[in-house]
């Protein structure tokens, strides 16, 4: 019988891997890591979700680890692609960002797991195999979040809203383009666009008319 490395009767399988970051510094960092540690083993790299995509089409990995602020493809829309498709690879979010705007569309997107780019390295190990296991894994301060949103009671509607935000949505359920709003408000396009991005995460939705359809819903418009 001929052994192949990482598949012999004494251990398991290596853990597949693909890193996607659009650091190379970072992507480099967690492949010296990962190389250097038995058990796993990298495929391959991308630098944005959408070659995040290729690469696990093309790879087939145990696990990706998925930043999420990634110019040209972020990491929530890959992780929807991903889950859309019904891949078999595990996604553990590697990220900086803890806010309720970035963890929970994660999760809700198919993320298997989500740490912090600050856990220890073992933290990190034991993290990625209890993904491959199909195990959720949550940073301790992402998880401390997520219980107290669950304990919380929820805000009223037009209160999580500012009133900023309520007047940039007024003017999208008018039909007001980007450009039309930063003119009325006086303030720039790329400010009307941050404004939506927030409403967007507020209402649990990614576009302005279903935006528009929530803030009706909610009382916030009307």
């Amino acid at each position: 019988m001929i052994e192949t490395p990482g598949d012999t009767p004494d251990r398991a399988p290596a853990i597949t891997l693909v890193l996607a970051d659009d650091h190379p510094v970072v992507r480099d960092g967690l492949r010296g890591m990962f190389t250097a540690a038995p058990g796993f083993e990298v495929l391959g790299e991308a630098s944005n979700g959408v070659d995040a995509l290729d690469a696990v089409e093309r790879l087939d990995p145990d696990v990706v680890l998925m930043d999420l602020r990634m110019p040209g493809g972020g990491g929530v829309a890959a992780i929807t692609e991903l889950t859309r498709r019904g891949s078999r690879a595990r996604v553990l979010v590697l990220t900086t960002y803890d806010t309720d705007s970035d963890t929970l569309p994660a999760i809700e997107a198919g993320a298997t797991g989500y740490l912090l780019k600050d856990a220890p390295r073992e933290e990190l190990f034991a993290a990625v195999r209890a993904a491959a296991d199909g195990r959720s894994v949550l940073s301790p301060a992402v998880a401390s979040r997520l219980m107290t949103r669950v304990r919380t009671p929820a805000t009223p509607a037009d209160a999580a809203l500012s009133a900023r935000e309520r007047e940039v949505l007024v003017l999208v359920a008018r039909g007001t383009t980007n450009r039309e709003i930063a003119a009325e408000l006086f303030i720039s396009e790329a400010t009307v666009k941050t404004h939506l991005t927030h409403i967007f995460a507020k209402l649990g939705t990614k576009d302005r008319a279903a935006a528009v359809a929530v803030g009706y819903d909610r009382g916030i418009l009307g």
